[in-house]
């Protein structure tokens, strides 16, 4: 990803309202060095294009929400499955829209976006471990698991009944994207270029975790960047130092013993 597609990304982060389809693609550049302007330009025209797809004049959750699914669920037959869990290429919009195979969270941004440019009431739904899509009034409307090729959950799992229903935040939603993959890669070691700029790319978010920036030096640190890792240690430790002296004595300690790695 040049700089400049960062910088992008950052801004799109920070808009009024920040359009998540954009956001998707322009993280999976990150990935794939052949994204270019032309191929998100093409995931685009074809989230207008299926949009376009669906009927004409549909009132109430119940009918969006069986359009929806029997479009892309049943005649296009979006769907994941347990290997999808083992490929980046899941977690990336362009690849998806593809494949029509992917993670739980980027099936849902296949249904939110295409329900959206069609005029649905739709949102997304993070639950433990899952993410699905709404349709209707989050109070009591119809949700739909598009992993499962958009099966209903009706009353659902016990996680629906568990308080009110929250719809997801475009920027959450994209935090949740990264925190996925920085997981895929945490067990690759080969891959930890990929930890390092999904990383980077939550850290440009204008709301994340301030723990990222530890999990960021230690990575460095991991990567042989003994220097860096150790002086963005020492900046966290600094923070740290605020409200937990003795966890920031721990870190300015792990920040000597890379440094002492230059040796």
């Amino acid at each position: 990803m040049s700089a400049g597609t960062r910088a992008q990304f950052a801004r799109e982060a920070r808009a009024e309202r920040p359009d998540l389809s954009v956001l998707c693609l322009l993280l999976a550049a990150e990935a794939d060095p052949e994204l270019d302007e032309r191929g998100m330009d093409w995931a685009q025209i074809e989230l207008d294009r299926l949009a376009g797809m669906l009927p004409f004049g549909l009132r109430g959750a119940r009918a969006w929400a069986a359009a929806v699914t029997e479009l892309l669920g049943g005649r296009l037959g979006f769907h994941g499955t347990p290997a999808d869990y083992d490929r980046l290429a899941s977690s990336l919009l362009h690849e998806v829209l593809r494949r029509r195979r992917g993670l739980p969270i980027l099936l849902s941004v296949v249904w939110l976006e295409v329900a959206r440019r069609a005029g649905a009431p739709v949102y997304g739904l993070a639950l433990p471990g899952h993410f699905v899509v709404g349709f209707g009034d989050p109070a009591d409307g119809v949700v739909v698991d598009p992993f499962a090729g958009g099966a209903s959950l009706g009353a659902g799992p016990a996680e629906l009944a568990q308080g009110p229903r929250t719809a997801a935040r475009t920027l959450d939603i994209v935090l949740r994207i990264l925190n996925n993959i920085r997981t895929w890669a945490s067990g690759r070691p080969e891959h930890s270029a990929v930890a390092l700029w999904a990383l980077d790319l939550s850290l440009l978010l204008p709301s994340h975790p301030a723990s990222l920036r530890c999990e960021r030096a230690r990575l460095l640190v991991e990567r042989g960047a003994f220097a860096e890792g150790a002086g963005e240690l020492d900046a966290y430790a600094d923070v740290v130092a605020a409200v937990d002296a003795a966890a920031a004595a721990r870190l300015h300690a792990e920040a000597a013993a890379a440094r002492a790695l230059l040796n």
